[in-house]
This record gives structure tokens, sequence and C-alpha cells, in this order.
């Protein structure tokens, strides 16, 4: 039996936790709430061929297809034939999936060739996981540790070399604790708080994969962030579902135009970073306005049913969608890039496995599909619990990569950087649209801020903004290197896809001493 420490609490955490308690001594730790993650907000559904009109086939077609040339075959393939399996499981643990005469419902969604994508209490699918995931691990014996913030990964040196042993944690009240632990499992989610605008909760600051990064785990794909089409015009972003589009919404611009089949053949129902660059573009050309999205052909009774989350919101903000179109504008959403992993979750670090948005699989590219992100989290959160038993080497990828050092760049700091900086920075030169002069002044203005000191201001703070600047300083390096348009990658000066430029960027620090040694 290993003592197993996740850190993390949304699907992938939570599935981890589960599946590894069968054998092992779990500790889950959340800086938040127990029930708060990107899970929860998650509205669209997850994708899984579990109809008779389709296929595993298809749908490792259709990923491919979405991640441009970068997707790790090899893992797309386990991800959906696999992944059936694990949501009939999901519902086995009570999800309870919205059906329409006793059948699961299914919605479509962009660059999906078939009806795949299902759903629970309409446009509430992740918030009906997370209620059964939490409603499981509450039933068995897991030791739980709410507002307790991952400061970075405990590493020492052992006679086969260094192995990650533990957290370094910061409890609410702001005192330092190790936790030990003879595995790691970071399942601590995305960065959106990189940017100014993004669908994500505040919780998401990248913190699993900046302390594994400063341990010196191996990183991938960081440069590729995906950024939602569609979200509501207003304070905070409330994201206004893919699937809305998919069963008929449609974009038009301040002239009531329908505007997107200018850009592509399929419209609205483009490849998501095609549609959000299709946004920005019409909203520059109006003057920064926003598009609007109109739904009103849908009815009010459906809308009411079928999006009842969105219907609140929408409500909230002064909006009568059923009426009127309302204003969306892209936001940052979804991070491609992350922990490099193999697909039973180990990284480059032995001790350390990672599960979940933290990660870099391979399934997801240059550019996520639609609803696959749920089913990456559940698949590969199974598989690295079942081998925490194995701790062995990584497997091998089955895409072509290119591993690099990042050297630390020469002492300049000069300013404290607070989160609104940090964000307003990457929103405006590291966003949807990208350039060399663009990311040499991020560059630049990034090596000159440091993060401020845990005891000037509240350290949990103070730790976010650290893993923010280290993340911000890391995507800017990768999209610099990558010389090239692909995805969610976009260079306005190599507006091109680039067949030298077909493989994964990977990334380490050089690190020859334990990051900490206790």
């Amino acid at each position: 039996m290993a003592r197993v420490v996740v850190v993390g609490t949304g699907i992938a955490g939570l599935i981890t936790a589960y599946r590894a308690s069968r054998r092992h001594e779990v500790v889950l730790v959340t800086k938040a709430e127990l029930a708060e993650s990107n899970t929860k907000y998650a509205q669209g559904g997850i994708a899984a061929a579990l109809f008779p009109d389709d296929s595993a086939a298809s749908h490792i077609a259709d990923t491919l297809r979405a991640g441009a040339g970068l997707c790790d075959p090899v893992a797309v393939e386990v991800l959906c034939t696999e992944g059936p399996i694990r949501v009939r499981e999901l519902i086995e643990l009570g999800v309870e999936f919205d059906r329409v005469n006793g059948e699961l419902a299914r919605g479509h969604e962009a660059a999906h060739s078939a009806r795949r994508v299902i759903h629970a209490g309409g446009d509430a699918t992740g918030l009906a996981i997370e209620v059964a995931l939490l409603r499981a691990v509450k039933a068995i014996a897991v030791e739980v540790h709410e507002h307790t913030f991952m400061r970075d990964l405990l590493v020492e040196e052992t006679p086969a070399g260094r192995r990650v042993a533990g957290i370094e944690a910061v409890d609410a009240r702001g005192v330092g604790r190790d936790i030990r632990a003879d595995i790691v499992v970071l399942a601590s989610g995305g960065a959106g708080q990189l940017y100014a605008h993004t669908t994500n909760p505040t919780v998401t600051t990248g913190d699993g994969v900046a302390a594994a990064w400063r341990a010196g785990a191996v990183l991938a794909d960081v440069e590729f962030y995906q950024f939602h089409p569609t979200s509501l015009a207003v304070p905070g972003n409330p994201l206004v579902s893919e699937a809305v589009r998919g069963d008929g919404a449609v974009l038009l611009d301040a002239q009531g135009r329908r505007f997107m089949f200018d850009v592509h053949p399929d419209g609205e129902l483009a490849p998501r970073d095609v549609v959000a660059r299709g946004i920005a573009a019409q909203m520059a050309r109006q003057g920064g306005a926003p598009v609007l999205l109109d739904a009103t052909a849908l009815g009010a009774e459906y809308l009411e049913e079928r999006f009842p989350g969105i219907s609140r919101v929408t409500r909230e903000h002064g909006f009568d969608w059923a009426r009127e179109p309302i204003p969306v504008t892209p936001a940052a959403h979804y991070w491609m890039g992350g922990i490099r992993t193999d697909i039973d979750g180990r990284t480059s670090l032995p001790g350390l496995f990672a599960v979940g948005e933290a990660t870099c699989t391979g399934v997801h590219g240059a550019n996520r599909l639609a609803s696959n992100s749920l089913l990456e989290s559940l698949v590969f959160a199974w598989r690295a619990a079942d081998a925490i038993d194995t701790d062995a080497v990584p497997l091998p990828s089955g895409r072509p990569s290119s591993l690099a050092t990042i050297e630390p760049e020469p002492p300049v700091e000069t300013a404290v950087a607070s989160r609104a900086e940090v964000q307003a920075l990457m929103w405006s030169l590291v966003g949807l649209e990208r350039s060399l002069p663009q990311l040499e002044v991020a560059r630049d203005q990034l090596s000159r801020w440091r993060a401020p000191e845990p005891d000037s201001v509240d350290p949990v703070d103070a730790g976010e903004v650290r893993n923010l600047l280290d993340l911000a300083r890391i995507i800017v390096h990768a999209a610099i290197a990558r010389e090239e348009s692909r995805g969610a990658h976009d260079r306005v000066d190599f507006p091109l896809t680039r067949d030298e430029f077909e493989y994964s960027l990977e990334w380490r620090v050089p690190v020859t001493e334990p990051v900490v040694a206790r």
C-alpha cells in the first residue's frame, strides 16, 4: 500500500482518489472547497461513441483532425476506445445524464462528425459529474485537506536518483506544512487566470504545472491555449456553451448578418480556433464591439429546458435570449499544454503522476475537440490510479517531439507584478493572435517582474502570482519558438502551417539539485 497525495478535486482528482483508494492510502488536497473546480462549470457535455450509428474509429478521426497534426495517435486511441466504458461507469456511480424516451440524449458540437455529446441537467454536465463523484469519494476512507495550497513539490535525492516525496503546502491560516507521500498525483487544472478574459474560475492559476516545472518535470505544447468563441460579453465572461451553436444558434455581426460562412464552410460549427478568430476579426472590424449570438429560433421553452443555467445567467445580466441576440466574445478556456505524461499518467519525474487539464497527454494536439476534456480526465485518471501500483519508467510517446531546456534568465526584475498586470499583458500580447514583436515585448516585461513575497501579502495570492509568472514566461518562450500558425497558436507573422513544425515542443529547466530537500 502506498500513501498517495492527490492535488485537485475536479473530475480527474476525484476519479483518481476514488479508484486509488481501493488499494492505497489517499490524501486529497484542494486549495478551495472540495467542490470548486473547472469541472463544476463544464456545460457542453462529454463526448463518447456510445451509440449504434457511431464508432470509436470515427471519434478518433475527428479528434486527430481537430488536433492539427500534433495528437499522439496512441493516446487518442486509448481515449476513444476506453471512453465509452468509463462513461458507463460514471452512470453506475450515479451521474444522471439527460434522456429522451429512456435513451441518452445527445447533442452535436463543432468538428464532430456524429451526435455523440451527452449532457446532464441540460447545460450542467460538469456539476452533475462533480456531485456524483463527491458523493462516491465521501463514502470511502479518504483524508481530505480543504483550503490547502500547494506551494511546491518535495523532491529528494535517493540512491536511484531524484524522486518526488510529497508537497509543501500552506493552510488557510498561512501556516506551512509538508505532506509526505510515496506518490503525488497532480490534478490541479489549467491556468485560465493567465488571461484578463477567461471562462475559468479564479482557482485556475496553474499551480500544479508550475510546481512540476520548478521541480524539473517536462512540459509540452504550452503554446496552445484554446479560446472559447462564445463567452457572454459581461464582467466575468460566463460561458455560453458550444452546444448552443450545435443546436442551431447563429453568429451575427453588428448589422445582423451571419458572417462565419465568410470564414469557413462549416460556419458556426467550424473548429473552435477558427470560430474564435473569426469572431475576433469581426469585432475588430466593428470597433471592438461584441458580436451577437442569436438563439431565438430555438424557442423559449427549448432554451429553458436544454440550457437552464445559461438562461439564468443571461437573465441575471439583463438579457432575454429567447427574444433577442446576446453579445458574446472569445475568452481563454482550455490549455492543451501542460505536464508531459504517458498514457498512464506518469511524468518524467519518478513519484509524480498528473491527470486532467494540468497534463499534456497528447490527445488534444494543437486544438482540443469539443467535449473531449471531461473524457480525457475520466479515462486517464482511471489509468493513472491503476498504474500507481507499477511506478515505472514512462511509456514512449507515439508522436515526434523535441526536448529543450530553458535556462533561467539573468535577474533583471525591478517591480512586483500583480495578477491583473500579468493577465492584461497576456491578453493583449499572447492571446488569440501573436507576432514576434508582441511576444518580445511580453518576454522583456515578464523578465522585469517578480512575484510578491509571501510574507508581504496573502501567501496563497503570492504563490498564485508566482505560478502565473512562471507559466507566462514558458508560454511566451514556446510561442516565440513555434514559427507557424497551427491550431490554437496563431502567428500573424507566420500565417501558414509548416510541415517542419509537425512535432511537439517539450521544455524543462536544468535541475541539478533537489528543489526542496527535507
